[in-house]
């Protein structure tokens, strides 16, 4: 299928600029097995920095850094906190299990969002008939949850609860540049409530492949042994690093320009009769719609959708995903939201 013009399905399709072949092509490369890839080691190095983390560790994939984080946190047998619509648990393959041998008590939160509240009691008994609970996982921008912010408070109030009953911290941190944008708060200062965080390069920051784990020097080297079991190795990969590296330095505040013109897609949701947002107010570059039964199923809302150059994700019976990078103007923006309020005239 030819590429739609605008494609919305999400921030992962956008292409390298050619400010950014540029420097993929004329990156320092060497065997990053060997430890040997100066590209790689300035990527885990800046990671590190921008996160006020010991050290960082490059690899090919968000769900990579999620599932090593949580294998260096847990052991056989052990039970993760997260939300019950966390990316760790509902898509990640069941890797918590497959790969860690652990289990995940997902809880209820707000649009994705987890309080105190709601983790309070929630830490099983020191007995041998209960999983030994010991990490607990939050993800920022939460994305089932409409790409919400999660709240710094509370972050903060979780993260002292968690360390005072011995529960380890890792966020996904998938977007957490959004939200580092969205919400103004700097990168280390998320970071410093969590014992390990991910951060994925090849979403809004616009590369074409990699996520970085950062943490302490210890937690990385365990880490480090995790990506080597998981495939994760990589020989030259400061050609993809080099990409990772240029967005982190490119990249990071025209997400702004994505949450603008998230908010014109939202207000034609607005104005479209049989649509809804799913999660109220958008704040950063994720619009979860739900679609109405008297105008069609979601498969079909976006097959119309199609038909006039605009691509979606139906990602339910009734809800619609559309999302915003550095792929898609202002222009075609208005041109996509001028076709969502179209739809409220083409009723099924």
């Amino acid at each position: 299928m030819t590429r739609p013009a605008i494609d919305l399905r999400s921030d992962t399709v956008t292409r390298p600029t050619p400010a950014m072949r540029k420097a993929m092509a004329e990156a320092e490369v060497g065997d990053d097995v060997y430890d040997e890839d100066p590209t790689v080691k300035a990527l885990e190095r800046r990671t590190a920095e921008l996160f006020g983390m010991e050290a960082a560790l490059f690899m090919p994939s968000g769900t990579m850094t999620n599932q090593v984080a949580i294998g260096v946190h847990v052991a056989p047998g052990d039970e993760v906190l997260c939300d019950a619509s966390a990316h760790i648990y509902v898509w990640e393959g069941g890797g918590i299990a497959r790969l860690s041998n652990a289990t995940t008590r997902p809880i209820e939160g707000d649009r994705g969002l987890l309080s105190l509240g709601l983790l309070q009691g929630k830490i099983r008994p020191d007995d041998c008939h209960y999983a030994r609970t010991r990490l607990v996982s939050l993800e920022n921008t939460q994305n089932r949850g409409g790409g919400w912010v999660h709240p710094l408070e509370s972050v903060a109030e979780i993260s002292t609860w968690a360390r005072s009953n011995g529960l380890a911290m890792h966020l996904d941190g998938a977007r957490i540049m959004n939200a580092v944008v969205a919400s103004g708060v700097a990168a280390r200062e998320w970071a410093r409530h969590f014992d390990t965080l991910s951060v994925c390069f090849s979403k809004g920051l616009g590369a074409p492949v990699g996520s970085a784990l950062a943490g302490s020097g210890d937690l990385i080297r365990k880490a480090h042994r995790l990506r080597k079991a998981f495939g994760g190795g990589m020989r030259q990969a400061g050609i993809i690093a080099a990409g990772a590296l240029f967005a982190l330095e490119n990249h990071v505040e025209r997400l702004a320009e994505d949450h603008a013109n998230a908010q014109i897609l939202a207000h034609a949701v607005e104005q479209t009769e049989g649509l809804s947002l799913e999660s109220g107010p958008v704040e950063t570059n994720l619009v979860w719609v739900t679609v109405d039964p008297a105008l069609g199923t979601a498969s079909e809302v976006a097959a119309q959708l199609l038909e006039v150059g605009v691509l979606v994700s139906a990602l339910g019976p009734q809800v619609l995903r559309a999302c915003t990078h550095l792929d898609v103007s202002r222009e075609q923006v208005e041109v996509a939201a001028e076709a969502i309020r179209s739809l409220g005239s083409r009723r099924l």
